[in-house]
């Protein structure tokens, strides 16, 4: 296991972001076997399933300095921090209800010196404040994102794409996103982006006002 798939992809990066990216699959698996982050099974694909998959987002708006995102359960830590590496100049918060998470989460961003990390165990819907962008990887149905989170994103923009959520997802959405109310919507099929078969049902969802 090793982070050549993200350098094949990202090849511009610096050399503390690729060495932040190669510790990143030795952190996980130590924290990993104590708590079950991902399954062990599907740990073999780390970087291609969960770091890959997290820097989609990246291929749809590179977030100027002082963007401010949330990462919306969290769960151990993506989007969130694989785009925390690639946005050094990127404030993110990562949330979750689950403590123990937010502990390896936390323990993460110290092990690779993340100073644009920040952490909270918390519901999504009680968080009491604005962001740039929302991001998440399917946490719940859409509708009831959004619900939780659709007037969490300040109105004014400036960033290449509209402030909103970016919400990563795989297989049919049309239901889903029929029944989101209010808010325009643009979906990405990861394929563009990613040869690999892993990413042909998989989607990143915009919306934004």
């Amino acid at each position: 296991m090793d982070a050549g798939i993200i350098f094949k992809y990202f090849p511009d990066l610096t050399q503390e972001q690729k060495e932040q990216f190669d510790k990143l699959g030795e952190v996980y698996s130590y924290w990993n076997a104590r708590i079950n982050l991902i399954s062990r099974k599907d740990f073999e694909n780390f970087y291609l399933h969960h770091v890959l998959h997290s820097l989609a987002i990246a291929r749809i708006v590179g977030f100027k300095a002082f963007t401010e995102v949330m990462d919306a359960g969290t769960g151990g830590g993506f989007p969130g921090i694989p785009l925390a590496i690639l946005f050094p100049d990127v404030s993110f918060y990562l949330v979750d209800s689950t403590g123990k998470k937010i502990k390896v989460v936390n323990e993460v961003a110290q092990k690779l010196g993340l100073k644009n990390v920040k952490t909270e165990q918390i519901r999504i819907e009680q968080v009491d404040r604005s962001f740039d962008f929302i991001v998440s990887r399917a946490v719940t149905a859409l509708p009831d994102f959004v619900k939780w989170t659709g007037y969490k994103f300040h109105r004014k923009s400036f960033n290449d794409i509209p402030n909103g959520i970016l919400y990563l997802k795989g297989g049919d959405l049309r239901e889903e996103l029929r029944r989101v109310k209010g808010l325009k919507k643009k979906v990405y099929d990861l394929t563009v982006f990613f040869n690999e078969p892993f990413f042909e049902t998989k989607k990143l969802i915009h919306l934004f006002r």
